[in-house]
């Protein structure tokens, strides 16, 4: 069974930060893209950032500089450290694990974020 589990939401003032976890079991971990994705009420689900089986980063322009994300595959864990945040950034926060041989994609419950200003 697939479990995806976020954790590390919450409230934060802006120019704050947070740091996000996603904790993956009954997958390959290390042979899957890790993408971060969030969704504002009333917007599509987007892309933020994300980290290939081999570790290489992709950012969306709107956090470039201020999101990093990393993964401990020992671990199983991808993390997504986001800096100077913003109202706009204000989101749910989905993690998603995607097998590129499958392209069979797995998604967790999603860890609420919101900035106030």
């Amino acid at each position: 069974q697939v479990q995806l589990v976020e954790s590390g939401g919450g409230l934060v003032r802006a120019g704050g930060s947070l740091r996000l976890s996603c904790a993956a079991s009954g997958i390959i971990f290390r042979l899957h893209d890790i993408g971060w994705y969030r969704q504002a009420p009333g917007k599509q689900r987007e892309l933020v950032a994300s980290a290939t089986s081999a570790g290489t980063p992709d950012y969306a322009d709107s956090v470039k500089g201020r999101f990093t994300i990393s993964r401990d595959n020992a671990l199983n864990i991808v993390y997504l450290q986001m800096n100077s945040l913003k109202p706009e950034d204000t989101a749910v926060y989905y993690c998603n694990a995607h097998n590129p041989v499958t392209t069979r994609n797995n998604w967790g419950q999603g860890t609420q974020v919101t900035v106030s200003s």
